[in-house]
């Protein structure tokens, strides 16, 4: 299904590839200033002369604005990789729906392959570009984090060995819950497109038999199912905002209760205000990369499901040529036999 799918990124890979190399900057930078804030913040305490002050200072500027100018090629790049990714791969599936025959066509239905050239299409769009970007940067901001968090806290930063479970056993259950959902959603498009095209068809007809109201009752139910199983798995995922919160204060709290006992009574000396207020920072940054990576997994979830519908019609051969060289072979035969 993969190898069927990136044949169709063809001259957009170097897009992707720079995005990603882009992406690791970015995340490099973000996760340096807060080591470098401490220290200033540390420096201001010890009363450090003005002109070392300033030129940390400024080093904080060059890297925050090398952050944001790394991320906005990211940006640039993915969005160019992700829309000529899907502009291929429905040129593709248009061109392989060309050569079809009847029976093809009859086996997947009208309202299918259009649910693929359009809906599944935008879903796995979405998906590689939230790949080339945020599955890339949760993980490396998340590790890069972590380590920093150690570096500077100490001890302390055993904090997040005891927070970063609990959010993880609550993303798995979020995410189990609403993969099932959005695997049913998929055919009920089909069935909603189906109507709709049924209902265009015979449209003359509706109208010549005063069947409007039938019709529009049809879709609306087909419309209504839709919307229920939308709603339901995004009042599912929506359950991953409050646990996210309650998380980070929770993490935030005993931070700042155990970071400033270790302050007042001197048990760590090296441990300061800067290196506190780092760490919370990276607290912040290890719990929202686990809320991107969620983001990812529900995205490619979604995807995963329109990727194997793409794939389906990608990889069927039409009976046309199968007839075709059938026939070819027969005259072949023919002839053979003639000489």
């Amino acid at each position: 299904m993969v190898k069927t799918l990136s044949k169709s990124i063809r001259e957009y890979k170097k897009d992707s590839i720079m995005s990603v190399i882009y992406i690791v900057f970015e995340v490099i930078m973000e996760c340096i200033i807060p080591f470098i804030l401490a220290n200033l913040v540390n420096g201001i305490r010890s009363n450090i002369p003005i002109r070392d002050l300033f030129n940390q200072g400024l080093i904080l500027v060059v890297m925050a604005m090398l952050s944001l100018t790394f991320g906005i090629l990211a940006g640039k790049k993915s969005a160019v990789a992700s829309a000529g990714f899907a502009r291929n791969l429905r040129k593709d599936i248009f061109e392989k729906v060309q050569g079809f025959s009847f029976e093809n066509i009859d086996s997947f239905s009208n309202s299918s392959l259009l649910t693929r050239l359009t809906t599944d299409v935008t879903n796995v769009q979405n998906a590689y570009m939230m790949t080339i970007r945020m599955a890339i940067r949760s993980p490396f901001m998340f590790v890069f984090s972590f380590v920093m968090s150690f570096i500077m806290g100490g001890k302390l930063a055993f904090i997040f060995v005891i927070v970063v479970p609990i959010l993880l056993i609550g993303l798995a259950f979020i995410l189990i819950k609403a993969m099932k959902i959005f695997k049913q959603i998929f055919y009920k498009y089909d069935d909603m497109n189906n109507t709709i095209q049924e209902n265009i068809k015979a449209i003359r007809l509706v109208k010549s038999l005063v069947r409007e109201d039938f019709e529009i009752k049809k879709f609306d139910k087909v419309a209504t199912d839709v919307k229920d199983n939308f709603t339901f798995a995004e009042k599912i995922i929506s359950l991953y905002a409050p646990l996210m919160q309650f998380c980070l204060y929770v993490d935030t709290v005993l931070i700042l209760f155990l970071g400033s006992y270790v302050i007042v009574s001197g048990v760590n000396p090296n441990f300061n205000v800067g290196q506190m207020s780092a760490l919370m920072t990276y607290s912040f940054m290890i719990l929202s990369s686990l809320m991107m990576f969620s983001m990812v997994l529900v995205m490619l979830t979604m995807a995963m499901e329109s990727s194997k519908r793409i794939s389906e019609v990608l990889n069927t051969e039409s009976t046309i040529s199968d007839e075709k060289s059938l026939h070819k072979k027969l005259i072949v035969e023919k002839l053979n036999l003639k000489m």
